[in-house]
């Protein structure tokens, strides 16, 4: 997966195709015809990966896959691991030993911002409000045990923004809501884009009809506090 990161995917268009590949080949793929100058409809465009890294964000809500996962691969089949970055990139996130605050290891995620740039109230005051979470006795072993199922690091990332949105006067959120509107749709564009990346290491070419692209995503929506 590391080189999957390295290696950006580009797509153009041609004899009515949409062709995805990592560098723009000398001849079609598809009718042979030499590429140059003005006969591709449209320039070469540039599909960036949905993964970011976690510490280069800031109040964000990041998934990674589980340090015990060998791969470190979204699979859709291995543990993930999610946690909270403060404004400077630290990663806070329960573990069964208790909260950690990580300066590595997010270094491939799926990120949902949670703070708009201009919410300057809220950024003043985020990395009190998480430090002060972290340090509740919630997240401390010796008064609470850490549960796959019912008190782990999604139950602590969940708790955090619940108590944030309390001090917005705004509703709190159910587990299964926040996953489905946040979450989910952006683990189904890293596994669009994996497997895209995966069918081009194999066939160095990726080719659909241009009418079937172009059917619509659903949109991937904005972070909470938007």
């Amino acid at each position: 997966m590391e080189e999957q990161s390295e290696r950006a995917v580009i797509r153009f268009s041609h004899c009515q195709k949409e062709i995805f590949c990592f560098c723009l080949p000398e001849q079609c793929p598809c009718c042979g015809e030499e590429l140059r100058g003005s006969r591709l409809q449209e320039a070469p465009v540039s599909i960036p990966s949905p993964l970011t890294n976690g510490h280069k964000t800031s109040c964000c809500l990041l998934v990674t896959p589980a340090h015990d996962n060998e791969d470190r691969d979204f699979d859709g089949t291995s543990d993930l691991h999610t946690g909270i970055s403060n404004t400077k990139g630290v990663v806070y996130n329960y573990t069964p030993g208790g909260v950690c605050r990580d300066q590595t290891r997010w270094e491939r995620c799926i990120s949902v911002p949670l703070v708009r740039p201009d919410m300057f109230h809220l950024l003043a005051q985020w990395d009190q409000y998480l430090d002060r979470f972290s340090d509740g006795p919630m997240w401390d072993p010796a008064w609470h045990r850490f549960d796959e199922d019912h008190h782990n690091c999604f139950s602590f990332c969940l708790g955090f923004i619940n108590g944030v949105l309390a001090v917005e006067g705004r509703s709190p959120l159910s587990r299964d809501s926040f996953a489905h509107t946040f979450i989910l749709p952006r683990m189904r564009r890293v596994s669009k884009y994996t497997t895209l990346h995966q069918h081009i290491q194999r066939h160095q070419y990726y080719v659909v009809d241009q009418q079937e692209d172009q059917q619509e995503e659903t949109p991937v929506k904005p972070g909470l506090f938007q």
